[in-house]
């Protein structure tokens, strides 16, 4: 099945994106590290990442950890509801070694910073911990349906990096939990006072955890 999906299948790009699957969309559509088949969208903040970045952050002396989750073609659906707890949320698969939960762990505890690339690796992470009682990263394959807004209390991610996403989303809202509803509108303005590029070919921004949240 896979062998026929990979010789006639498409590239399944988000449906803002008006022009059909290219070749070029093979490579330019899909992070250096992707491993496992099952997602039906790339993280796309990874997208901003080449090899020879990531051997720089190596060289600075920082940790990388990989994780997998299955992102589901629920990412793209907005929030139509205005009260948030009748938002349905759309399941996805994830997957944690025991080596990445070990090295989470250890890190948290060292008092390190975690920063996650994307929402999916922020979600991953958060759910695994979010199952715990003490907060912990577990070894661990499972379906999440986490809701992540603001009043969200985080367990693991101290920063991230991540594209600037669709309005009346619930990515929009997982970075408002993070760093503040009015920081993150601010940021947003200033995106599209400068013309910077949203949504998955955009560019990216770093984010840190909220102080006192």
């Amino acid at each position: 099945m896979l062998e026929v999906l990979d010789e006639y299948g498409k590239v399944p790009l988000p449906p803002y994106i008006q022009h059909a699957a290219e070749k070029s969309d093979e490579s330019r559509y899909q992070t250096v590290y992707a491993k496992y088949p099952g997602a039906v969208a790339a993280p796309t903040a990874g997208l901003h990442f080449t090899d020879e970045l990531l051997q720089q952050i190596r060289d600075k002396g920082c940790e990388e950890v990989f994780v997998t989750l299955h992102v589901g073609a629920g990412t793209f659906q907005p929030v139509r509801v205005e009260n948030l707890s009748e938002h349905i949320m759309h399941s996805e698969w994830y997957s944690i070694s025991p080596e990445a939960a070990e090295k989470i762990n250890k890190a948290k505890a060292e008092g390190r910073r975690v920063v996650c690339v994307g929402t999916t690796s922020l979600r991953t992470v958060e759910a695994s911990a979010s199952q715990n009682p003490e907060g912990k990263v577990r070894a661990e394959s499972a379906d999440t349906r986490l809701f992540i807004k603001p009043g969200y209390e985080f367990k693991v991610c101290d920063a991230m990096v991540t594209n600037f996403h669709l309005p009346k989303s619930t990515l929009v809202m997982l970075v408002s939990a993070l760093c503040g509803r009015d920081e993150i509108l601010a940021a947003y303005k200033h995106a599209v006072d400068e013309k910077y590029r949203f949504f998955s070919y955009g560019d990216a921004c770093f984010l840190e955890k909220k102080v006192n949240q």
